[in-house]
């Protein structure tokens, strides 16, 4: 299985993530949002493999998401405007994303990753 972990190195739940991949002896390939966000087609791919609503990608919590007044334009944008803004900046992107063959977990729940990758 390859895994894709996608995360912001300054983030205290990223590290938490990538210190806990590391202990399971999971490798991974490695990718900084901030440096290399997520494209269109990627964000389009992961949220139907996901099975999430889209506005769960979103970092909500994040200054460019408050910034932006996201929180009341959400609602009235469709799925593929959603998607379109989320690829202009990775800060947008919840985080961390951990990306496998045939799932994506948004944000990290030990347990729901540890489902995902049999352990």
């Amino acid at each position: 299985m390859s895994l894709l972990f996608i995360h912001y190195p300054a983030c205290s739940t990223c590290k938490k993530a990538k210190k806990w991949l590391d202990e399971k002896k999971q490798t991974y390939a490695d990718r900084s949002v901030k440096d290399q966000n997520p494209s269109e087609e990627e964000l389009r791919e992961w949220h139907k493999k996901s099975g999430l609503p889209l506005k769960k990608f979103f970092n909500t919590s994040g200054l460019v998401y408050r910034d932006m007044g996201l929180k009341d334009k959400l609602s009235s944008m469709s799925g593929e405007e959603q998607i379109r803004l989320l690829a202009t900046d990775g800060m947008l992107v919840k985080r961390p994303l951990l990306v496998g063959d045939d799932f994506v977990l948004v944000g990290f729940k030990e347990e729901d990753w540890k489902e995902a990758l049999g352990i």
